[in-house]
């Protein structure tokens, strides 16, 4: 957060912000063939979630409103899914 002095008794506080933006656009047919568009925006503000979380949050967002997920799928993700054992490997 950033403060200027504009004079006069006047300051303008400017606070930076991290925004995550999902746009969706939904269309709908009527008759004749035409389409109705309607966009849809998600904006989230990651100013206060610390940078280790922040992947799992972007992840359940897009699990949320896009019924997409990459936990564990993507090479440069660092959430790792559980490790399943076999049926044997019960003592490990």
């Amino acid at each position: 957060m950033s403060e200027i002095y504009l004079g006069n008794g006047s300051n303008l506080t400017i606070q930076t912000s991290k925004n995550v933006k999902l746009k969706e656009t939904l269309s709908l047919m009527v008759e004749n063939g035409k389409f109705i568009d309607l966009d849809v925006e998600i904006i989230a503000n990651f100013e206060n979630i610390p940078a280790q979380y922040q992947e799992v949050f972007i992840n359940m967002m897009t699990s949320r409103y896009y019924n997409k997920t990459s936990f564990g799928d993507n090479p440069f993700s660092k959430c790792t899914p559980p490790i399943v054992k076999k049926w044997w490997q019960f003592w490990k």
